[in-house]
């Protein structure tokens, strides 16, 4: 396994740690909660980021790294709900985005083709986190409260805007695509250079 998706699987395994850490409520577990989100967070960047500059962008990388950042938000919005600090229905919005994009994902997937993340979904990542932040931040420290609240209802606008543009990109580059012609092998095909990108 390379770096890059190395930084992938520690993220994965920082997931289940972040839900223990917030949901035990222990003396400092906030503080540590935030911490260990950080340090998934930076793992996202240092993932791209390794994978760029030493040319080891993969087919397993593609699919685990969103996959990873999933995950990461999805964990900590449900141990925020269990904790009061957001409301589930919001919750439920994103999550279903995620669920409803991973699908088109694999259904592509399945046909050779690799739907990169588009600047959108990049977008709706950096304002998941942020609010993700300032609202973990905000319990303790209360002049928070309101840029917490501002930063998760863009939050979700950006997330709900990012799935239509997957429904589009889906539509565009896979439903619309000529059909694999009759006796040529699905490995052949190669989806267009900015789909590959990480």
């Amino acid at each position: 396994m390379n770096l890059p998706n190395a930084l992938t699987a520690l993220r994965i395994f920082l997931v289940p740690v972040l839900v223990v850490v917030l949901l035990t409520r222990a003396e400092g577990g906030l503080f540590l909660g935030v911490a260990i989100f950080g340090v998934a967070v930076l793992t996202d960047y240092l993932d791209g980021y390794f994978a760029r500059r030493r040319n080891q962008v993969t087919r397993l990388g593609i699919i685990l790294d969103p996959l990873a950042d999933k995950l990461l938000t999805a964990a900590a919005f449900l141990s925020m709900v269990e904790m009061g600090l957001v409301p589930a229905w919001m919750v439920m919005i994103v999550l279903g985005r995620e669920l409803a994009v991973t699908g088109l994902r694999n259904v592509a997937a399945g046909r050779g083709i690799l739907i990169g993340a588009s600047p959108l979904g990049k977008g709706k990542m950096v304002t998941q986190v942020v609010a993700i932040f300032l609202l973990l931040l905000s319990r303790p420290f209360p002049v928070l409260a309101v840029p917490s609240l501002v930063s998760l209802w863009a939050a979700v606008f950006v997330t709900l805007v990012s799935g239509v543009d997957y429904f589009v990109r889906f539509r565009r580059d896979v439903v619309a695509r000529p059909p694999v012609r009759e006796g040529a092998d699905a490995k052949d095909f190669r989806p267009p250079l900015e789909l590959r990108a990480k």
